[in-house]
């Protein structure tokens, strides 16, 4: 059972991810500004990414912990 809940949480993480980098999302990122002398897309684009990375190891971890 925590298997198949652990493969449904991928799979979201796996669509999320997939939209969070789409053209329309992006380009709400894509302003003339900064935060600290970086441009807001690359920094966006990073802590996104980051954030996924971080998600989808957390997921798996507590997975393999459950069986």
């Amino acid at each position: 059972m925590f298997q198949r809940l652990a493969a449904q949480r991928l799979l979201a993480l796996f669509v999320f991810g997939w939209l969070i980098f789409t053209f329309p999302l992006l380009g709400l990122w894509n302003v003339d500004a900064s935060v600290f002398g970086i441009p807001l897309l690359p920094l966006a684009v990073f802590v996104a990414w980051a954030l996924l990375i971080a998600l989808v190891a957390w997921t798996v971890e507590r997975s393999e912990g459950m069986d």
